[in-house]
């Protein structure tokens, strides 16, 4: 079992940055990948980072590429996202997940909310204009 726990939301102006962090407590080491995702109110879930642990092969949303850069410690224990140049439309519940199946997947492309077994609480990000 792996627990994550979400921390750093807050609110922010437009242009604004901050930084998420995703304490990860329990059986992490067999942990593949590690993802930042993003909730608006009656969507689904959308990955917008992630990254594969070891082969520290990343990838990003379009929509936040240059502008957000995700990032694991050595020790696998904190996964992080910081977010600059943040827009009104970056507003949303942010949640880190993980999940210990090495997926398979074409170059670039990101996973969906239903390849990953553990979720945090979810933190809320809000940017205003």
């Amino acid at each position: 079992q792996v627990q994550l726990v979400e921390s750093g939301g807050g609110s922010v102006q437009a242009g604004g940055s901050l930084r998420l962090s995703c304490d990860a407590s329990g059986y992490t080491v067999d942990v593949s990948f590690m993802g930042w995702f993003r909730q608006y109110p009656g969507k689904e879930r959308e990955e917008v980072a992630d990254i594969e642990i070891g082969g520290n092969t990343i990838v990003y949303h379009d929509s936040v590429k240059g502008r957000f850069t995700i990032s694991e410690d050595k020790r696998k224990t904190t996964l992080y996202l910081q977010m600059n140049s943040l827009k009104p439309e970056d507003t949303a519940m942010y949640y880190c997940a993980a999940t210990e199946t090495r997926w398979q997947r074409p170059p670039g492309a990101l996973l969906s909310l239903y390849q990953y077994k553990y979720w945090g609480q979810g933190t809320q990000v809000t940017v205003s204009s």
